[in-house]
């Protein structure tokens, strides 16, 4: 058992030397006359050096399907997948990426500030119906960044994700990302006959509209994680440009009460929001994660509520929006992000979903009249 364990394990030498320059695989001379492919469709794992028809074989079995679902992959969960070191695993990972930047399909390593600031004008932004709270995100939800909204019960973060869904189908030109939507609910709190009203309300098909949507219904943690993981493959079947995840932590507090689990929770946690990171950034989506809250007992002034989750939470979102009830409207504050200036925005929820308080909608109009 142990002799056929070490044969099926991947050789490490092998995986040095098809990587290293002197390898005839990798030749510099090769690479010049194999011209790169410039289409995610036309990569195949076998594309990228050092990987054979066994090793592919082993790649496809546990899972990973494409260059792309590779170069996401951790080299820890490689490595027990494929059954071998985490060096090997690794070096798997870079020569993916390595591909994929050859192809144009990610960006290179070292890039001067003036061409990431150009890059980051062109990135997509989908509006959230409400212009205050776009405003607030300066131009709506991006991609290649991970939106968290937190706070408690009625305070409009399913609101948010159902507007999102049907704004999100919409073109470019008009505040959209052009594209399909993923839902990933655990919280059974997705209702199609919302979308539906909020598609209607706004003058949208709602049939096109729901068409756009897939939704997947999660049960336990592991079947999330699983979900999670696979999620490039269902980018690429739905033509997704916006994963929503409502919400992220529910499952897993629930499941990992105490504080003797609290460890592994935030481990497994910590792993599907990195994965969630790097996808963001390889597939150029947006991923909405909603969030539940809870109460600090200490907290003697200021608000009590803080965000469930922890560190390891508050670190993976990009920009972190603290929602709140404020009568009858709602209330946004930008607690986190690496740009925006910390301000808050009040909205409102109605038929149309999210959406600009009255007052505010009465206001621009008596200045278009002037």
């Amino acid at each position: 058992m142990v002799e056929k364990r070490n044969s099926e394990r991947i050789n490490d030498e092998d995986v040095v030397s098809a990587l290293s320059s002197e390898s005839p695989e990798i030749s510099d001379n090769d690479l010049e006359s194999k011209p790169i492919p410039t289409i995610i469709d036309d990569l195949d794992i076998q594309d990228i050096p050092g990987i054979g028809p066994t090793t592919a074989k082993k790649l496809r079995d546990a899972g990973v399907l494409t260059v792309m679902d590779l170069a996401v992959t951790s080299s820890e969960e490689l490595s027990v997948e494929i059954n071998s070191s985490k060096e090997s695993a690794a070096a798997f990972i870079i020569a993916a990426q390595q591909l994929l930047r050859d192809s144009n399909l990610l960006d290179k390593e070292f890039v001067t500030a003036d061409v990431a600031l150009e890059k980051r004008k062109s990135l997509l932004r989908c509006t959230t119906g409400s212009n205050a709270l776009d405003k607030l995100l300066l131009g709506g939800i991006e991609t290649q960044a991970v939106t968290e909204f937190y706070g408690e019960f009625g305070s409009g973060k399913s609101q948010i994700c159902h507007t999102l869904c049907v704004t999100a189908s919409q073109p470019v030109e008009n505040g959209g990302f052009g594209s399909g939507s993923i839902y990933i609910d655990t919280e059974g709190t997705f209702r199609p006959e919302r979308v539906d009203q909020i598609a209607v309300s706004r003058g949208l098909d709602p049939t096109s509209v729901l068409k756009s949507i897939a939704v997947c219904k999660v049960y336990n943690s592991s079947h999330l994680e699983l979900i999670v993981k696979d999620l490039g493959k269902y980018i690429n079947d739905f033509k997704a440009r916006l994963v929503i995840i409502d919400s992220i932590i529910s499952l897993h507090r629930a499941e990992f009460a105490g504080r003797g689990t609290l460890a592994d929770r935030q481990q497994r946690l910590n792993s599907m929001l990195h994965k969630i990171i790097r996808l963001t950034e390889i597939y150029n989506i947006s991923v909405v994660i909603t969030n539940q809250v809870q109460s600090s007992p200490d907290t003697f002034f200021g608000d009590p509520t803080k965000a469930a989750g922890g560190n390891v939470l508050g670190h993976a979102s990009t920009y972190r929006i603290y929602l709140r009830k404020s009568g009858e409207n709602r209330t946004a504050k930008m607690i986190d992000s690496p740009y925006h200036p910390y301000s808050d925005t009040k909205f409102t929820v109605t038929e149309k979903g999210a959406d600009d308080m009255e007052e505010e909608t009465s206001s621009k109009r008596g200045k278009l009249k002037e």
